[in-house]
């Protein structure tokens, strides 16, 4: 009984409490740390005193544990219905992904705010731009992102969206740092490819992968090794456009 009580007190905060994984951000601020311009490592040294993205790329999810930080929560994602564009749907009045991106955008750039403020946002948006490319937070309200489609990850229980979050990531067994240095095989011209369009074009490139993994499962399926042989490949990919595309978004910042 106690293992049933477990799994479903911590499957939503596993879901809700850490995006992407610690292994995942970690990967997307190591790829970018390699394609920023020398402005924007100057910047950033200052402002993060020499730490590195991936270093405070977990900070977002860490100051969950604080209630003084709860009204942040809704900026780790965005609902609305598959098939529509972002920019067409009903925007939710507590904030999303999208809104929050621009917030600390705008903060950063903001020399009149205080250091401390620019600190926060930035470390924020390390972290949301990240979030923006798993494809499970920009999904449906309905089944709150994935995360009421319970299946079984290698005879665990998990849910859809810990599947995308961790399960995947953790399941293929290199670290951080091994596996943003197999993504950061890329070339220039495919560099800029990746890191074309805005947050827009990239929120809505998020939605339509959400609405085929919501294809890829069925409630109550036992997910294992042909899952992962099967979309290991755009769990990569993702990781790498977040990486690359937070780089793209820390260079013009700090242009």
């Amino acid at each position: 009984m106690k293992k049933i009580i477990l799994l479903f007190v911590l499957v939503p905060v596993l879901a809700f409490g850490n995006f992407w994984g610690k292994t995942g951000h970690r990967v997307t601020g190591h790829i970018a740390q390699n394609y920023l311009s020398g402005k924007a490592k100057r910047a950033l040294n200052d402002l993060l005193e020499g730490h590195s993205l991936a270093f405070v790329s977990t900070y977002a999810d860490e100051i969950k544990a604080d209630r003084k930080y709860s009204k942040y929560s809704a900026w780790h994602y965005v609902n609305y219905p598959l098939g529509m564009r972002y920019e067409d749907s009903e925007k939710s009045k507590y904030g999303d992904i999208i809104t929050a991106i621009e917030e600390c955008k705008q903060v950063i750039k903001d020399k009149n705010r205080s250091r401390e403020d620019r600190v926060f946002y930035l470390k924020m948006l390390v972290h949301l731009i990240g979030d923006l490319h798993q494809p499970m937070h920009a999904s449906r309200a309905e089944d709150k992102g994935g995360n009421d489609i319970q299946v079984q990850w290698f005879g665990e229980g998990s849910n859809l969206h810990r599947v995308w979050d961790k399960d995947l990531i953790v399941s293929y067994g290199m670290t951080y740092t091994e596996l943003a240095n197999e993504l950061n095989q890329v070339s220039q011209r495919e560099r800029k490819k990746i890191q074309e369009g805005t947050i827009y074009d990239w929120v809505d490139e998020s939605h339509k992968i959400c609405a085929e993994l919501y294809d890829s499962v069925e409630v109550g399926e036992k997910l294992g090794y042909q899952y992962t042989y099967q979309y290991n490949d755009l769990l990569f990919q993702q990781l790498q456009r977040g990486g690359l595309r937070l780089a793209k978004v820390l260079n013009d910042l700090f242009a």
